[in-house]
């Protein structure tokens, strides 16, 4: 007599946003640009003003940011393992910092642009990314997520030091 086959459910991970742990925080290594603080935080009012300084840079520097777009009040950025994430303004302080929300995220995600005068024509900026993965993900994405904070990081200086 023939046996059925044993149907087995697999687990699957959900990813369910919870106030049971915080959110992770990537920050990028920080960038001196010879510019004063209010001056950059002009620079990002309108934002699609990058996408003409992106375009003009050299296919090395343009492969190493990867596929970024810029418009009025947007960024969009495509990655091979989630594909285009789009971050929108959400908040701008004056001159501090600009914080990017996302559009359309697998998960609750942030990007803070931040300015840190040094002096009236330095500033030193870099890249905060907020991220609500559960703990045990952290160590599965976690190195991805700061090297996307550098790479931020590194675009936000290039972009301004221009």
């Amino acid at each position: 007599m023939a046996r059925e086959p044993r149907r087995v459910d697999t687990p699957q991970i959900i990813l369910i946003p919870s106030d049971n742990h915080p959110m992770a925080k990537y920050s990028s290594k920080p960038v001196t640009v010879p510019h004063g603080a209010q001056s950059l935080y002009d620079r990002f009012s309108d934002l699609s003003r990058f996408q003409e300084v992106l375009d003009k840079l050299p296919d090395e520097q343009r492969a190493k940011i990867g596929e970024v777009r810029f418009d009025t009040d947007s960024l969009s950025i495509v990655t091979p393992q989630v594909g285009e994430i789009k971050f929108i303004v959400k908040e701008r302080n004056a001159p501090e910092s600009i914080v990017f929300g996302t559009a359309s995220s697998p998960v609750p995600l942030s990007l803070t642009a931040r300015f840190k005068p040094l002096s009236d024509e330095s500033t030193e900026v870099s890249a905060d990314i907020d991220i609500d993965i559960p703990p045990i993900m952290r160590a599965f994405v976690g190195p991805k997520m700061q090297q996307a904070a550098d790479q931020m990081g590194d675009l936000i200086g290039r972009l301004t030091s221009v």
